[in-house]
């Protein structure tokens, strides 16, 4: 940001400040975990993440990562809201996999928490799409339902 180089904009550096807030690191992250406490700041950690998860699932999107279909079996609300969406305990199964080593009938419930938005939240029995987790190689990201990512 000197007089040479180019400024950042106002996303870049909201974005930079929220990772010091998240990672507790800087001027920002020291002083956010000193004035909130240990409980509170790992409530704002869970929340920052859960919104840069929902920012990388529409980057894979976009890319044309593969989805997986899956049924929801159950969904539970966790009291928590991510800019007035609520975060939610998703509980799913896959009904059809492109991965090999998955079984397309797998039995096994895949227990997710995410952020879904207020006017799309899905109930028992609806269809969603799930994407692999980049980052966590078995894991599985909530990437909507299929009809507005």
């Amino acid at each position: 940001m000197g007089i040479f180089r180019k400024r950042k904009s106002r996303e870049e550096r909201a974005a930079e400040i929220a990772g010091k807030v998240a990672s507790g690191k800087g001027f920002y992250g020291r002083t956010t975990r000193a004035f909130l406490g240990n409980e509170d700041f790992a409530r704002v950690q869970q929340s920052i993440g859960a919104y840069n998860s929902g920012i990388g699932v529409q980057q894979l999107l976009a890319a044309g990562a593969p989805t997986t279909p899956a049924v929801v079996v159950s969904i539970s609300d966790t009291g928590k809201l991510v800019n007035f969406d609520p975060v939610v305990d998703l509980v799913v199964r896959l009904t059809g996999t492109t991965d090999p080593a998955q079984p397309a009938d797998s039995a096994t419930p895949i227990t997710l928490q995410t952020i879904v938005s207020k006017l799309r939240i899905p109930r028992p029995g609806d269809q969603v799409l799930l994407l692999n987790d980049p980052a966590h190689p078995g894991s599985y990201l909530y990437a909507g339902d299929g009809v507005n990512p």
